[in-house]
């Protein structure tokens, strides 16, 4: 990528296809849990400051709002960030909010000191530097601080191109396509950015895939009797089990700094 992609253009459509569907509670349901434990970690604070960065709509923050911590929210959308503004309104958690309009790499400048978690889901793979975004996003954490970290997986994305007849496209390296707006145009290597995060100074707590069963499950006119909720009892059961944790679309990732 050249640039950061930023999500003005399409924010409203971003938001109905990625939060308001079944991949969407897939992913809030194991990111949750994951979340849970992650807060074991610190202090019994339930006051804690929190920085969502690149957040989008806050689906996370705000579930974290409603504990009690504050959040400060940050995205480069302006559009987003209004999306964001009238959901935290309509859940009445407005007061728990400091809403910050600015680039990930740019946050140091907005805080007035370091944060005890951050949220960094699903914004690497949209960046032109995503180690660099990552780096500077970790350095925001205070130390004995947690981050909560969710990458597109490139794995899961091979897998899923030869599911589906796509094999040329993988031989060929998976260019980019641009048909596929709301797909991000490449996904991270996981041994990367475990290393990334080690790097930072950071202790890798816990690790789960996201959905490493759904985007693969051919069409129902073909295959056995299941229900949603199936899928999703099956994400929760093996999404910290390899090798199925390592086929996720996405990989959430915990660490601590130490």
């Amino acid at each position: 990528m050249k640039d950061d992609r930023n999500f003005d253009d399409i924010a409203h459509k971003f938001v109905k296809n990625i939060y308001g569907s079944d991949k969407g509670e897939i992913r809030q349901t194991i990111v949750w849990d994951d979340l849970m434990q992650a807060l074991t970690l610190l202090s019994g604070s339930n006051n804690l400051h929190i920085l969502d960065a690149g957040g989008g709509l806050a689906p996370m923050s705000q579930r974290l709002a409603k504990l009690g911590h504050r959040i400060s929210l940050c995205d480069i959308s302006a559009k987003m960030l209004g999306l964001a503004k009238e959901d935290i309104v309509k859940n009445g958690l407005i007061d728990h909010y400091s809403l910050i309009h600015s680039p990930v790499q740019n946050i140091a400048e907005k805080l007035q000191g370091p944060v005890d978690m951050v949220l960094f889901h699903a914004v690497m793979e949209w960046l032109a530097s995503p180690r660099e975004a990552l780096e500077k996003v970790l350095q925001q954490v205070k130390l004995g601080g947690v981050a909560s970290i969710m990458f597109y997986n490139h794995h899961g994305l091979v897998f899923k191109n030869v599911i589906c007849g796509n094999i040329p496209h993988v031989l060929q390296g998976m260019p980019h396509r641009n048909r596929f707006k709301l797909q991000p145009q490449k996904g991270l290597y996981p041994e990367e950015v475990y290393q990334w995060i080690e790097d930072a100074g950071f202790e890798i707590c816990g690790k789960s895939g996201i959905r490493s069963f759904h985007d693969y499950i051919g069409n129902m006119q073909y295959t056995g009797d299941y229900q949603f909720d199936d899928v999703l009892e099956l994400e929760k059961r093996f999404c910290r089990q390899e090798p199925y944790l390592s086929l996720g679309r996405y990989i959430h990732v915990w660490a601590k700094r130490i």
